[in-house]
C-alpha cells in the first residue's frame, strides 16, 4: 500500500511538472535594438501565444513536453522559427532578433499639393485612390471616371444632361463649376472645354487620383473654390508594362484600352490607346435614348528623358476625338421620324503638355510647366446650332524648398484663353 502510494505520489508531480513548462523572449529590432512592443509568439499547433510587452518581454505557461516551434512575428519584419525541446535544459530568456522585412506599403506620394511630401507628412487633408482600390473601380467602368470619383466620400458626380449623359463633379454639395480638374497638374479641362470631360478620361494609364475637398484657390486659382481632382498618369517603372482591356456592356456598349510603358536607359515612354462605342439605349421602352449612341478614339504617347538623378524632361500629346447622339431612337437609327429631339456633340481635343523639373543640390526643387490645348465642339439640336473652339495655354514656373518640418512654394502662371464662335448655320432654319 505504501508502495503504491508513492508511486502515485511521483506520477502526480511528473505530470505537473509538465504542464508547468514555460518559454520566456525579449523582442527586440536587430538594426536599432530596440524592444518591439505588440510582437505576437505562438507554439505552432496549438492556441497557446503571447503578446510582447512594451519591453519586449514575453511569456508562454504551460508548453507540454516534446518538440515544439514557436513562432515569432510582428507586421513589417521578417518572422522567425524556434525549433525546442520541452522540458528546457535551463531556464533562460531567449533574445530574438527580427529584421525589417516582409510585405512593405509603397509610399504615396502627392503631387495636388505642389510638394512631394508622402501622404502621411502633409499637413493638408488628400484622398487617394491607388492601388488595388483603383484598378477595381477602373475594371468596374473602364469607359470614363464617373464611378471611380463617385463612390469617394463627399464627392457626387450629377448627370446634368439627360440627352447628351453629360456630369459635372460635386465637392461638399457646391456646384460642379467650383470644382476643378486637373491632369497630371494641368488644369486641361476648363471653360468650353470642360463639358463632356468626365465621360471622355478613360481611367486604364491612371496611376493614382488625388481629392482635396476644401478651397484650393491659393494653388490653383478660382475653379477650386470647392476643391481639386487630380488625375496622375503611370509613368515609366524600371519593368516593361503591358495592359490590355476589353469590356462589354448590358447597354450594348464597348470598350477597348491598351497601356505600354518601358524604360530604355535614359529614355522612357508610354502610350494609351482607347476606343470607346455605346449604341443608343432606351431601357423603358419610350423610344427616347437613357444612354446615347457615341464613338469615341483616345490616344496619348508621352516621352520622358532622365538628364540625371536631380533633371528631367517629359512630354505628351493627348488626343480625343468623339462623336455623340442622344434623343429619339429611332432618328439615330436613320429611320424617318417626322418631329425629331435629338441633341449631337461632336468633339475634338488636342493637348500639347511639357515639364521640366531641376533639383539643386541644396535640395530645393524647380519646376517649369506648360501646355497647350486646342478644343473644337459643335452642338446641334432641331432649329439650333452652336459651334465653336477653344485655345488655352498654361504656363507655369515654381520653387520649392525648405526642410521636413516647414515647406514654401513660390512661383508663376500665366493662363491665356480664347474662345471663338462659329458663324450659325443658316441651313438650319428650314428644319
Amino acid at each position: 500500500m505504501y508502495k503504491y502510494f508513492m508511486s502515485l505520489m511521483v506520477f502526480l508531480m511528473v505530470t505537473v511538472s509538465s504542464a508547468q513548462n514555460k518559454f520566456e523572449a525579449k523582442i527586440i529590432d536587430a538594426d536599432n535594438q530596440t524592444p518591439l512592443f505588440g510582437a505576437n509568439v505562438a507554439v505552432q499547433g496549438s492556441t497557446l501565444g503571447a503578446t510582447a510587452n512594451e519591453e519586449g518581454l514575453v511569456e508562454i505557461n504551460n508548453i507540454p513536453d516534446g518538440q515544439q516551434v514557436i513562432l515569432i512575428s510582428f507586421l513589417g519584419y521578417e518572422p522567425q522559427e524556434l525549433n525546442l525541446e520541452f522540458p528546457l535544459e535551463e531556464d533562460k530568456v531567449f533574445q530574438v532578433l527580427l529584421h525589417a522585412g516582409g510585405e512593405e506599403m509603397e509610399e504615396v506620394f502627392i503631387s495636388a499639393t505642389r510638394s512631394r511630401r508622402t501622404i502621411i507628412d502633409l499637413p493638408t487633408r488628400v484622398e487617394v485612390i491607388s492601388g488595388e482600390e483603383l484598378e477595381e473601380k477602373g475594371n468596374m467602368k473602364p469607359g470614363d471616371i464617373r464611378m471611380l470619383l463617385n463612390e469617394t466620400t463627399g464627392i457626387q458626380t450629377q448627370q446634368t444632361s439627360a440627352t447628351s449623359y453629360n456630369s459635372s463633379i460635386r465637392i461638399q454639395g457646391l456646384d460642379g463649376r467650383y470644382t476643378q480638374l486637373l491632369k497630371d497638374g494641368y488644369p486641361l479641362y476648363s471653360g468650353f472645354s470642360g463639358g463632356l470631360s468626365l465621360l471622355q478620361i478613360v481611367p486604364l494609364d491612371l496611376k493614382q487620383v488625388e481629392v482635396i475637398k476644401g478651397a484650393s484657390s491659393t494653388l490653383y486659382g478660382g475653379g477650386a473654390i470647392a476643391g481639386l481632382v487630380n488625375l496622375v498618369s503611370r509613368t515609366p517603372g524600371e519593368e516593361r508594362q503591358i495592359n490590355f482591356l476589353l469590356n462589354g456592356t448590358s447597354a450594348l456598349g464597348l470598350d477597348v484600352s491598351g497601356f505600354y510603358s518601358e524604360q530604355y536607359g535614359k529614355l522612357g515612354t508610354t502610350l494609351f490607346a482607347s476606343y470607346n462605342i455605346g449604341t443608343p439605349y432606351d431601357p423603358a421602352d419610350i423610344g427616347l435614348t437613357a444612354i446615347p449612341e457615341f464613338r469615341r478614339y483616345t490616344i496619348n504617347p508621352r516621352l520622358f528623358y532622365n538628364f540625371s538623378d536631380r533633371t528631367t524632361l517629359n512630354v505628351g500629346v493627348n488626343t480625343t476625338v468623339e462623336e455623340r447622339t442622344g434623343g429619339n431612337v429611332d432618328y439615330i437609327e436613320g429611320n424617318a421620324v417626322s418631329n425629331p429631339y435629338f441633341e449631337q456633340n461632336n468633339t475634338n481635343r488636342v493637348t500639347l503638355q511639357s515639364g521640366f523639373g531641376h533639383e539643386l543640390l541644396n535640395g530645393d526643387w524647380l519646376e517649369i510647366k506648360n501646355s497647350f490645348s486646342f478644343f473644337d465642339r459643335e452642338i446641334q439640336t432641331p432649329g439650333y446650332r452652336f459651334a465653336g473652339n477653344q485655345f488655352a495655354s498654361y504656363n507655369e514656373a515654381t520653387y520649392r524648398f525648405g526642410n521636413t518640418d516647414m515647406e514654401w512654394i513660390g512661383g508663376l502662371n500665366l493662363w491665356v484663353d480664347r474662345f471663338d464662335q462659329e458663324d450659325e448655320n443658316p441651313r438650319l432654319s428650314q428644319l
